[in-house]
């Protein structure tokens, strides 16, 4: 993004949040075009502080939204930021309820209220680690800007350009119920494809493709967003072939600030992890489990 890169918490160095202004600001639509199934709005902000790769964004539409039974929606929506690109944050929409429908609906020069970003996102990569992303449905949006800032195209907020690691090429395992979602592939570059219906790619599911390529791949690292049924089963082939993960989580939330606790998930230790402040982004070896709330839609 265009716009200032705020600085890490205090006290922190960690790459993987990036701090939002305390107060939402009010953006417009620039675009908000089809991709099969899906949606990509683009929202013009370019005094917004650079998402890490995996950060959120609770949206809003300025208009119509709340205030009666013809518009219901009260809390805003978060979506993953799922690529900057001159003064445009962009996200992945499919609708799936009235908050989405509505955002959907938007047309350019609509107004949208953005708090953001939010949360923790993904750490890179360790020198030699090849980045194998894994993403299902409408969760494939933060792979998007990782893949990006992987492959030398988006700098990481906090780092100078020429601090960005020399491209490199990630592998992009998909997964998507049809052909018409399969479509969303079109948002990352030279992605492979699993249908669970059969009509694109691979017959089957994503984590089939991912398990091959395990048997295949040396020192690797899975990046994964998708439904919780995918995320689980990424979790437990991972730890079966002693691979770390990092798992985007996507349960629903109110705040974004950690503060009505509508979005712990629990760890393997027994404690409770907030996904809008802890993560989204959690390392896989944090938990026994994906809650079945913690993943986003297919």
């Amino acid at each position: 993004m265009s716009g200032r890169a705020q600085a890490p918490e205090r006290g922190s160095a960690d790459p993987r949040r990036t701090l939002a202004p305390p107060e939402r600001r009010r953006v417009r639509v620039s675009a908000n075009e089809a991709l099969g199934a899906y949606r990509v709005l683009k929202l013009a902000d370019p005094d917004g502080p650079a998402p890490a790769p995996g950060q959120f964004s609770m949206l809003a539409a300025v208009d119509r939204w709340g205030a009666g039974e013809d518009e219901r929606p009260h809390l805003a929506r978060a979506f993953s930021v799922a690529r900057v690109s001159a003064g445009e944050a962009h996200y992945l929409l499919e609708d799936v309820g009235p908050g989405t429908r509505r955002l959907c609906e938007l047309s350019a020069g609509d107004g949208v209220w953005t708090l953001g970003p939010l949360g923790r996102g993904f750490e890179p990569p360790a020198a030699g680690q090849r980045a194998l992303l894994v993403g299902g449905g409408v969760g494939i949006a933060p792979l998007a800007i990782l893949q990006d800032a992987l492959e030398g195209l988006y700098a990481l907020p906090g780092r100078r350009s020429e601090e960005v690691p020399a491209a490199r090429r990630a592998t992009v395992l998909l997964g998507f119920r049809d052909r018409d979602r399969a479509a969303g592939a079109g948002l990352l570059r030279g992605a492979r494809v699993a249908s669970d219906d059969g009509s694109v790619g691979h017959a089957g599911h994503v984590t089939e493709l991912l398990e091959r390529e395990l048997a295949r791949a040396g020192h690797s690292i899975v990046y994964a967003c998708g439904p919780a049924a995918m995320l689980e089963a990424v979790r437990a082939l991972c730890e079966r072939e002693g691979i770390p993960a990092q798992l985007a989580l996507e349960a629903g939330m109110a705040c974004g600030f950690g503060a009505c606790y509508g979005c712990v998930v629990s760890r393997r230790d027994g404690s409770y992890a907030r996904v809008c402040l802890d993560g989204p982004v959690l390392d896989a070896a944090e938990l026994a489990a994906i809650d079945e709330h913690a993943g986003a839609p297919a």
